[in-house]
């Protein structure tokens, strides 16, 4: 029975390595893309991430998209409207919409901690920190989007599923705290280790099997 385990292990394994293969260029080429956001997208960025929250993808770009048109960084602008529009709802739109406004009042302060803490780990720390509604998952999503993240895991629903299917983790958390999240995160980089694919790397084909997309 144990080898028959391993042996069904080694097949999932294998087959997720020729994953890898076939799109790794794309992947790269989307990894150098974040590397290259210029510094005047950073408060769109995380804006983008403050919103993703049990919120579809499609609707925080869409809402960024709207935010972006109206300048909301530079104008006095209430977006509790546009991110409880049903054509691209945000769940918790009020609590969000306050959080959006508190980063334009903090973000000078988070552009300087962007450009002096040099240690990755430290900095998304800093972030959870100091960005209101901003949790383990979301900052380090934000380092990633930026080219910051220095190889950190999004432990969002699509990488823990994976990491169950192929025996990183036993069950699905239903919450993660501060050391949960960092353990699961420690194992996730044990098994891109010994897979011999770079977390980041890992992190974009485990949501393009989940999804069917490269994206952020």
């Amino acid at each position: 029975m144990k080898q028959r385990s391993n042996n069904a292990r080694k097949t999932k394994l294998s087959a997720l390595r020729e994953e890898y293969e076939l799109k790794r260029d794309a992947i790269q080429q989307r990894l150098t893309e974040f590397s290259n956001t210029p510094r005047s997208e950073y408060f769109y960025e995380l804006l983008y991430c403050l919103m993703t929250p049990q919120t579809s993808a499609e609707s925080a770009e869409s809402v960024v998209r709207q935010l972006r048109l109206l300048s909301f960084q530079s104008r006095t602008i209430d977006p509790e409207a546009i991110l409880r529009d049903r054509r691209n709802y945000i769940r918790f739109h009020k609590t969000k919409s306050k959080h959006l406004v508190r980063l334009k009042e903090d973000f000078p302060t988070v552009l300087n901690a962007l450009a002096t803490i040099s240690s990755p780990g430290e900095l998304r720390q800093w972030l959870v920190e100091h960005v209101k509604g901003l949790g383990y998952k979301e900052a380090t999503h934000f380092l990633r989007n930026i080219g910051k993240n220095g190889g950190l895991a999004i432990l969002d629903r699509h990488i823990l599923r994976n990491l169950k299917r192929y025996g990183t983790i036993r069950s699905l958390p239903k919450s993660l705290s501060r050391k949960q999240y960092l353990s699961i995160e420690q194992r996730f980089m044990r098994f891109s280790e010994q897979i011999g694919i770079p977390v980041d790397e890992l992190d974009l084909l485990f949501w393009s099997m989940e999804t069917g997309e490269i994206r952020k």
